[in-house]
């Protein structure tokens, strides 16, 4: 391994080769994924400024025989990006490349490395009187290489799309160290197979993404949020098809959120105030971007809540004055993960069911939920407008967490996801497969598609060498 290590370190510097044998070294930030399920250990970490050195890197571990973990942020859900307990495995972090290559104005492009940062990447566009939509909570310490390998949702696909949606191009390093440089930025191209939308999402098990030509768009000329109580889900999702009709693509957030997530929130953040959560069972959280002017939007919202108040949709709705007032109303949702954190270790579930059909599969889960577990508690919330919910179920009040999950966990999900595949739902929707479901995809996932996707596996990493143990196992 001494020389396999000093390979690396031929190619990006020593100090970028990080190994436990270095006594000022420490991994952790490497090895522990962002929820503390597992810490694994990594033979080195090693840190490449540029794709030419990605692409000498998997060359050398190939010709080694040694698999590669690529990693960003390491913000993902999934243990997805964290090398398992072998010491074996080269974790291959791509945040020393961080770069904004260019910005197209006249293309609506903008083209960045994938280390750099989701917020960064936001700034630059908005630097350039343009708006980058893609917004999830991590977006201070996610890479655009990972919401891209995991295809990340957030609060704003509803209008835009998941992160698949925004890519117009790739340069992918391969398993065998060669480069694709595939950032054209064209908006048609029919020259054969889509090798793009083949990576994204891939989880690292294809190739390194190492940059992208993604979509930019112009800035709203408003934006303005509105948070209303809902008697139920049945009324939250026909206050969605209402909001589609009054708002059209100006739509660009429909969150809900379930009165046991906020009060969470309540509970462990009282500085962040609330509003209306003990009025119903359930808020909703909606965001107009306009591109006429605030009176127009306001116009709009007001029309919108003023007919769903008439057709009991709603109890009591707040409009935000400000964009500060705006910023307090989100960082409440997206509070929401923390809170339940701070609660006690949970079972998380992130699902996807048609729209119409989530009242119908919330009403069932929570039924035999309660049922077979009596007192576990249900934090219910997620992106409504795209049928995304992030279905976790707390301990009972009092109830030792992390005794929970080690003795429920396995029966929880056979059941959440049991009831997923009836509503012909999916058991990842935008946090991926990593190596929490791997072993599960195979009871949830047409066969014939699990099939195709292993081939796909074979044909591009034939020694099974990138990521190996994630989305797809033999």
């Amino acid at each position: 391994m001494n020389t396999l290590l000093d390979a690396l370190r031929s190619v990006v510097g020593p100090a970028h080769v990080l190994t436990h044998e270095d006594p000022a070294a420490d991994l952790s930030a490497w090895e522990r994924d962002w929820r503390r399920r597992a810490h694994g250990r990594a033979l080195a970490v090693v840190r490449p400024g540029s794709t030419g050195e990605v692409a000498a890197v998997v060359r050398i571990c190939a010709a080694a025989g040694v698999s590669i973990v690529p990693q960003g942020g390491n913000t993902g859900l999934v243990v997805g990006s964290v090398p398992d307990d072998t010491g074996t495995q080269v974790v291959l972090s791509v945040t020393r490349m961080h770069a904004v290559r260019n910005i197209d104005a006249s293309n609506l492009t903008i083209t960045v490395e994938a280390g750099c940062v989701l917020q960064t990447l936001q700034q630059a566009a908005e630097r350039a009187g343009f708006l980058f939509p893609l917004s999830l909570a991590a977006e201070g310490s996610c890479t655009i290489g990972g919401n891209l390998a995991t295809n990340a949702g957030g609060t704003q696909v509803v209008r835009y799309g998941n992160a698949r949606d925004l890519c117009l191009g790739l340069e992918v390093v391969t398993a065998q160290g060669e480069i694709w440089n595939g950032l054209s930025g064209l908006r048609k191209d029919n020259t054969g197979y889509d090798l793009r939308n083949l990576f994204v999402g891939s989880e690292g098990t294809l190739g390194v993404i190492t940059a992208a030509t993604l979509k930019l768009y112009p800035q709203p000329a408003a934006r303005l949020t509105a948070w209303a109580a809902v008697p139920s889900l049945e009324a939250a999702v026909q206050l969605l098809g209402l909001a589609h009709r009054h708002l059209g693509a100006g739509l660009t957030g429909f969150e809900v959120m379930g009165r046991f997530a906020l009060s969470l929130v309540e509970r462990h953040f009282p500085q962040l105030r609330v509003p209306l959560w003990q009025q119903a069972p359930y808020c909703v959280l909606l965001e107009n971007s306009d591109s006429e002017s605030e009176a127009h939007a306001r116009a709009q919202f007001e029309r919108l809540l003023e007919c769903a108040m008439s057709d009991s949709l709603l109890s009591d709705a707040v409009v935000a004055e400000s964009l500060t007032q705006a910023r307090q109303l989100w960082h409440i949702r997206e509070s929401i993960p923390l809170a339940q954190a701070e609660e006690g270790l949970n079972i998380k579930h992130d699902i996807s069911i048609p729209v119409s059909s989530i009242p119908a599969f919330c009403a069932e889960t929570d039924a035999l939920l309660q049922a077979e577990l009596p007192g576990v508690r249900l934090v219910n919330f997620g992106h409504l407008g795209d049928g995304n919910l992030h279905y976790n179920v707390q301990a009972p009040a009092g109830a030792d967490g992390t005794a929970f999950l080690n003795r429920y966990e396995k029966k929880v999900n056979t059941l959440v996801f049991d009831v997923v595949k009836r509503y012909h739902g999916s058991i990842s929707a935008e946090h991926g497969v990593g190596s929490l479901k791997a072993h599960t995809l195979p009871h949830y996932k047409d066969p014939v598609a699990l099939a195709l996707m292993r081939q796909v596996k074979q044909a591009l990493d034939p020694l099974h060498l990138m990521n190996p143990g994630r989305v797809v196992v033999p």
